[in-house]
């Protein structure tokens, strides 16, 4: 495999810097930068696109030499320590880091189950809760996550990173057009009888435990601070709210720890768990 060795921030260095730190070049490149033991082996474990490993070769463990010998990557750089420190972003530096290519945005290349699970997060504006979104409806084993509207970016590390490990297993898709989103969801209510859209309100609407959750399913999460907005609101099936205790001060939860009790809710009604 080719090795390029990098002694100072020339060319290849400010390139990884800039998939670290600049949205727009990292769309540019169609790639970005991933450091983390638990992040490098699900990407490596779901056949993501590993285009260059990133490493000093005189500190690199058992577990760090197998993955730059058995993931074959397209040229690999080794950095010098400082170099290396500089980049990562953890306090203990990381042995290893990876450029991994972009997936494509489209539903087509979706494998739902029997009884679809879908997630939409409208419009997300914070990094850890589309992380921690990612990561429960991993958990929690929705079929994928949709992000619609202007929204943070999907790769930048803060997210990934808040996602430990579940964005590389959990489809995700960025959606700029909500007519697309119109016509997939009409084809998936054609496939899958009784396929429901469910929104999300901290409005009280109908008690999310009254509401039929067990059926094919996309429920519809808001924006941190304008909620879902009102042509989804619209389009939606049902609204559900989880409701509050009435001696509460607090009127919502923060809309990644609503998106969790919601879609536990969800697998409680599937009797999943």
């Amino acid at each position: 495999m080719k090795e390029i060795y990098v002694n100072n921030k020339n060319n290849y260095y400010q390139r990884f810097e800039v998939l670290k730190t600049n949205r727009n070049k990292r769309y540019k490149y169609n790639e970005f930068l991933v450091e983390g033991v638990r992040s490098l082996k699900e990407a490596v474990k779901n056949g993501w696109n590993i285009k260059s490993w990133i490493y000093n070769k005189n500190n690199l463990s058992d577990w760090a030499k197998e993955m730059v010998f058995n993931v074959k990557t397209e040229v690999n750089y080794c950095l010098v320590p400082q170099l290396l420190k500089d980049l990562s972003g953890k306090e203990d530096t990381s042995e290893l880091m990876a450029v991994i290519g972009m997936r494509e945005d489209s539903f087509d290349n979706i494998q739902l189950s029997e009884n679809p699970f879908i997630v939409l997060f409208d419009r997300p504006s914070n990094k850890g809760n589309l992380g921690t979104m990612i990561r429960s409806c991993d958990a929690l084993g929705a079929d994928m996550l949709v992000i619609t509207g202007h929204a943070v970016d999907l790769y930048e590390p803060d997210v990934v990173v808040s996602a430990m490990g579940s964005f590389f297993n959990l489809p995700v898709i960025r959606i700029s057009d909500n007519n697309m989103l119109y016509k997939y969801i009409e084809k998936l209510k054609i496939k899958y009888p009784g396929f429901t859209v469910a929104g999300t309100t901290a409005h009280k609407e109908n008690p999310v435990y009254n509401v039929n959750l067990s059926v094919p399913l996309m429920l519809m999460m808001g924006n941190e601070t304008m909620g879902l907005n009102k042509a989804f609101k619209e389009y939606c099936d049902v609204l559900c709210t989880i409701p509050m205790s009435e001696k509460s001060y607090a009127t919502s939860f923060n809309v990644s720890c609503a998106a969790s009790v919601l879609m536990y809710e969800v697998t409680r009604q599937r009797g999943i768990l």
